[in-house]
C-alpha cells in the first residue's frame, strides 16, 4: 500500500510544479489554489509513505516520478521541446524508479 501512495504523491507532485508554473507567481487563483491542494496531497502521501519506506529510496522515487510526469506535461500541452535525447533521459529516471522498487 505503501508503494501506491508513494506513487500517487509523485504524480501529484507534477500536479503542482505544473499549477504553480501556471499560476504566474500564485497571481492567478486557479493555478494557485491547484498548486495548494497538490502540494498537501503530495506532501501527505510522501509522509505515509515514509513511515515504512527508507526515506532516500522514497525521496527519490517521488522526485522521480514528478520529475518525468512534469517534463512529459510539458511536452505534451506547452509546447516544450520533444528530442530523442529527451525522451531517453526520462526513460532513464524510469528505469531507475522501476529500479528502486525492485531492489527494496
Amino acid at each position: 500500500m505503501d508503494w501506491i501512495v508513494l506513487v500517487v504523491s509523485g504524480c501529484m507532485e507534477a500536479v503542482w510544479a505544473t499549477a504553480l508554473g501556471k499560476s504566474e507567481g500564485l497571481h492567478r487563483i486557479g493555478p494557485t489554489a491547484l498548486f495548494g491542494l497538490g502540494l498537501l496531497l503530495s506532501m501527505a502521501g510522501l509522509a505515509y509513505a515514509l513511515r515504512t519506506l527508507p526515506v532516500g529510496t522514497g525521496y527519490a522515487v517521488w522526485v522521480g516520478i514528478g520529475a518525468v510526469l512534469t517534463v512529459a506535461y510539458g511536452m505534451v500541452f506547452d509546447g516544450e521541446t520533444v528530442s530523442a535525447a529527451k525522451v531517453l533521459l526520462l526513460a532513464g529516471i524510469v528505469g531507475c524508479v522501476i529500479g528502486l522498487k525492485v531492489l527494496h
